[in-house]
């Protein structure tokens, strides 16, 4: 039943569609390539759903037909909403003609430079989607900030931090380009490594391939991570509770094989001299249904508000709703989960717009409450969609400032 009514749907759309390339295309054989790659898209994309996946149900062929798929319902859905605009304004000059005139008149018939516009302006998104999975997805930008804080201890004066997140190694496909990431974060040179969550995308063994690679990562104080909300593998159909248990405990010690020490509700403590930074990671805590295990009041045992915090917790609906406001006083939060959507418009220190902010008030970069930092990490991989655009993928730079005397 689910399968009829998204085929009604789609053939919906697909009629309304081509009445602007049949407008533009008067040639049997044009208005023939167009239906056939429709016709060809959405068999593989089917066919695909039929087909086993090694590391869950949205990575390899069926990934990049879920891509292809999505670059064309862009271009015709661009193209449907200048047409239906059209159509609105064709309809009111006939209702408008007929009651006026009270002569017998047809629709106004659809103009082609419209449908020229229409088809322009929708192959923006078509050949971003397609660029998106040829190069976005490993567009690796090094994004960095500087925070300053009141209580930060003097010993930690730009004490340098590199976060990670979204890693979904499942997904990947090119070893060069995350070979050239590990060395990108490596230049970075930076005190710390925090990873954020989603190591994988549902199975311990996509790492397997990687573990050497992942493994490169280096820094002063070494990597510390925490679990996300795939990491679990619940969005993985098990043949029985053992197995995904096992699953479970052997991601959970893929962390150790790496040399990441892995948070689960617990704090670290870094010294520098006889001064200390504390370092709280938490499991997954999500809202709208997403794995709640992270309990912060738990891995915050020991901890005095007094502390200068640093949390990490993957989803950063966990500092909207629990840590901006605790009695703890965490000063600053790295999250992650979002991937931006991996879709958006980002012109830096101007505009920023992603569909995905419309689920997540805080979705990509930093955001500040009462002096209390979040950080959400665009990601490091990608998931469903095999690409990027215009969110690419994210390794976060942030030093850490002591605010003066005079400025506090």
């Amino acid at each position: 039943m689910r399968w009829i009514i998204t085929i009604a749907i789609l053939l919906a759309l697909e009629v309304y569609a081509f009445q602007a390339f049949r407008t533009l295309f008067k040639f049997w054989w044009s208005l023939s390539v167009y239906v056939g790659i429709t016709v060809v898209v959405l068999g593989l994309l089917f066919y695909s759903f039929y087909q086993p996946t090694p590391h869950g149900s949205l990575t390899g062929f069926r990934a990049y037909m879920i891509g292809a798929f999505l670059s064309i319902i862009a271009l015709k859905l661009s193209v449907i909403l200048w047409m239906f605009g059209e159509d609105i304004v064709r309809l009111s000059v006939f209702v408008y003609r007929k009651f006026s005139t009270s002569s017998v008149e047809n629709i106004p018939s659809r103009r082609k430079f419209i449908s020229t516009i229409a088809l322009g302006l929708g192959a923006i998104p078509f050949l971003s989607l397609l660029y998106g999975m040829y190069k976005g997805k490993y567009n690796f930008k090094v994004l960095s900030y500087e925070l300053e804080f009141d209580n930060l201890p003097e010993a930690f004066e730009g004490y340098q931090i590199t976060q990670l997140s979204d890693i979904h190694s499942g997904s990947f496909d090119n070893a060069k380009k995350i070979e050239y990431a590990i060395d990108l974060v490596n230049e970075q040179e930076s005190d710390v490594i925090l990873f954020t969550g989603d190591l994988v995308n549902n199975l311990a063994d996509e790492m397997t391939p990687w573990t050497s690679v992942f493994k490169k990562l280096k820094s002063k104080d070494g990597v510390f991570s925490i679990l996300g909300n795939h990491d679990y593998g619940d969005y993985h159909n098990f043949e029985s509770q053992d197995k995904k248990q096992k699953n479970f405990e052997a991601l959970v010690q893929t962390h150790a094989e790496m040399g990441w020490d892995l948070l689960r509700n617990e704090n670290r403590e870094i010294r520098r001299g006889q001064s200390k930074l504390k370092l709280i990671g938490v499991e997954n805590w999500g809202k709208g249904g997403f794995k709640k295990a992270g309990d912060f009041d738990k891995a915050a045992e020991g901890v005095d508000a007094k502390d200068f915090k640093i949390l990490m917790s993957h989803d950063p609906s966990h500092w909207d709703e629990v840590i901006k406001n605790h009695e703890k006083d965490v000063q600053l939060t790295l999250s992650g989960h979002t991937h931006g959507m991996q879709f958006g418009i980002e012109i830096p220190g101007w505009f920023k717009w992603s569909p995905v902010q419309y689920r997540y008030d805080q979705w990509a970069g930093l955001y500040e409450n009462a002096k209390r930092f979040i950080n959400v990490n665009r990601g490091f991989g990608y998931l469903a969609y095999p690409g990027r655009v215009g969110i690419w993928p994210e390794i976060t730079v942030i030093k850490l400032k002591r605010k003066s005397a005079s400025e506090v």
